[in-house]
């Protein structure tokens, strides 16, 4: 059986309150768990104590069993310090996306007429003035 460490929403509308929960993969998110191991409460701050609550031991025992946490869970792990911080790349993170490119490209199409149409009087004058001097 494969086995997951991840939340379990709870909690009503707009306040949200989260169970760690071991669970089987095929289960659904807020459905039948093996075993509650802790609680998150997103609303605290950051720094508080009560906002990740784990049991470290009964944790550390499904992890040896085999089961995988989630990645919101292996965050509150490293922060715990039970398994090594990884290197997270996010790669789309400075991709536009599709309409932004679009808009831009129509900026640079616009931009490149004026400066066009500038250079060209601009070229026969520089002509005009060689010939002239000649």
């Amino acid at each position: 059986m494969a086995t997951k460490i991840r939340l379990a929403r709870g909690g009503s509308k707009k306040r949200p309150h989260y169970s760690i929960v071991a669970a089987d993969t095929r289960m659904p998110r807020d459905g039948r768990y093996l075993e509650k191991l802790g609680t998150y409460n997103p609303l605290l701050p950051k720094d508080s104590e009560e906002r990740v609550r784990m049991n470290m031991e009964r944790v550390q025992h499904w992890l040896d069993q085999g089961a995988l946490p989630t990645d919101r869970v292996s965050r509150f792990l490293e922060a715990a310090g039970v398994r090594p911080k990884t290197e997270r790349k996010n790669l789309k993170k400075a991709v536009p996306g599709k309409k932004a490119t679009e808009r831009a490209e129509a900026r640079a199409a616009k931009a490149a007429e004026p400066a066009a149409e500038a250079e060209a009087p601009a070229a026969e004058a520089a002509e005009a003035t060689e010939a002239a001097s000649e």
